[in-house]
């Protein structure tokens, strides 16, 4: 591994300070229509790469640092890219670089949003991959900082760029050529299994900078066998499944559905069934969010189809795997990827399909551009449009956090007069009952039912819900509110 530059590596040693008081001027440089944009990646022992392919001497960009709180992740970096790259552990430091004009980030789900928060104030525009925040409030906050400081700031729901394909799709549906919506139901059907778990607590990696990796979640012994990746299913620093991939057809869901806004009641019933691991968000649940117009149903399934053998496959519904069903009274599309969509009659018939590519290239194109014209209104997914879709998996979970043991039954008998979501949850129970889970055993969790004003995006019913709508931010790594105030709730 090459030699890295003391002075352009660095841990961190001048962030004593409160997060929201930092070592830098609000200034951000002026660009032409043909200037090199300064990038930088936060974060890339995996995705992030993917962000560096698109900005490393390509579209009018030049990779200039690179950060992670993993020392043999950022010192593997500057091997690939090139010893002119700078190299970083501490993100505070890294703002401090002139020649940076844009961030990219692909840390943890923790970390997205001072990552956003801080490269804003430091006058840097921001791509965020999904979800963009771990919760609520701090979502917003990004939104926030964005329009006061006026920063353009893109979400990797990149399925948003998918415009001659699912856009045309959702044009088709709203145009009411299908009739109206009745609901739309988001799936993510993906295989996950167990990720272990430890007696005693994981012995950090030396490489790691374990109170950088933290930074905002509670720093807390581990009892899983790998750090990296798996923090997605502990909610300390991750969203569960459905906030790691299901985020993507939540977003195209509510596309469809033309709701700007969270929803004004949501419920959860699921669990982590199947295994005892180091893992602690669901792997199996249905989420029910009540729009007025029509509902938008969320489900998650972690497991195979049957026997928990894995060498069933995972489940379909519908056709539908990793996916949305958008049902109308003609008839439903179905969005079984990234990319594409195809509309059916009331008697299944195939009736138009649209198919596209790959919408990273363009959607990260489609940032830069927006960072040129400087209008926020040129993103095909803005901040606000990710953080509404990344909410709506929050709330999910944050009925799931606050919901008990409950038999099938008993569950049925309270969604006597919410049919739909009776018939999600019976769909739930009987995937869990093919891989030979007695749920009169082993109960799921019914979730509480929360209310929301919409407009405030605070429950109306439930304090202890208003309470996970932020948390207790550690010393030098709390998310500033955009209007100087404190943490609303945590």
């Amino acid at each position: 591994m090459p030699t890295i530059k003391r002075r352009d590596f660095i841990k961190g040693t001048a962030a004593s300070a409160a997060a929201s008081v930092l070592p830098w001027t609000m200034t951000g440089n002026v660009l032409g229509a043909n200037d090199t944009l300064g990038a930088a990646t936060v974060g890339f022992r995996s995705r992030g790469h993917s962000h560096i392919r698109l900005v490393n001497n390509k579209n009018g960009c030049k990779l200039v640092a690179l950060c992670d709180a993993d020392k043999g992740v950022v010192g593997s970096g500057i091997k690939k890219y090139g010893e002119s790259v700078k190299g970083y552990t501490d993100i505070r430091k890294m703002l401090e670089q002139k020649d940076i004009d844009i961030v990219t980030t692909a840390t943890p789900n923790h970390w997205h949003a001072l990552v956003t928060i801080w490269s804003i104030q430091a006058g840097k525009d921001v791509y965020v991959e999904k979800p963009v925040c771990h919760n609520v409030w701090e979502g917003r906050q990004m939104v926030e900082w964005a329009r006061k400081e006026g920063k353009i700031v893109q979400t990797g729901t990149q399925s948003r760029s998918s415009r001659s394909s699912i856009g045309k799709a959702v044009k088709f549906v709203q145009d009411g050529n299908l009739g109206k919506i009745q609901y739309a139901v988001g799936t993510c059907f993906k295989p996950r299994k167990s990720i272990g778990k430890l007696s005693q607590p994981m012995q950090i990696p030396e490489n790691v900078d374990y109170d950088l990796w933290c930074g905002p979640a509670a720093k807390v012994d581990l009892y899983r066998p790998r750090l990296h990746y798996d923090w997605h299913w502990d909610y300390n620093t991750g969203n569960g499944d459905m906030g790691n991939q299901g985020i993507h057809q939540m977003d195209i869901a509510r596309w469809f559905l033309g709701e700007p806004r969270l929803s004004p009641r949501v419920l959860s019933v699921g669990g982590r069934l199947g295994y005892d691991d180091g893992g602690d968000t669901a792997n199996t649940q249905t989420v029910y969010h009540d729009y007025e117009k029509a509902p938008l149903i969320f489900e998650t399934r972690g497991l195979p189809n049957r026997d928990l053998n894995w060498g069933t496959g995972m489940p379909r519904w519908r056709g539908s795997g990793v996916g949305v069903i958008v049902q109308c009274e003609g008839g439903h599309v179905l969005v079984p990827n990234y990319y594409s969509a195809v509309a059916y009659d009331k008697s299944g018939k195939e009736v138009k399909k649209w198919r596209g590519t790959d919408p990273m290239t363009p959607h990260v194109q489609n940032f830069l551009s927006a960072v040129r014209s400087r209008k926020h209104s040129d993103l095909n997914a803005d901040i606000e449009e990710g953080f509404v879709s990344s909410a709506l998996c929050i709330t999910g979970n944050i009925s799931h956090k606050l919901g008990k043991p409950a038999s099938p039954s008993s569950i049925q008998s309270a969604l006597k007069s919410d049919k739909l979501f009776a018939e999600s949850a019976e769909r739930l129970a009987q995937h869990l009952e093919a891989n030979k889970i007695d749920l009169n055993k082993t109960k799921v969790t019914f979730g509480a039912v929360l209310e929301m004003d919409p407009k405030t995006e605070r429950f109306t019913n439930n304090d202890a819900a208003n309470k996970l709508l932020s948390r207790a931010y550690r010393k030098d790594f709390a998310v500033p509110a955009a209007n100087g105030k404190k943490v609303a709730s945590g």
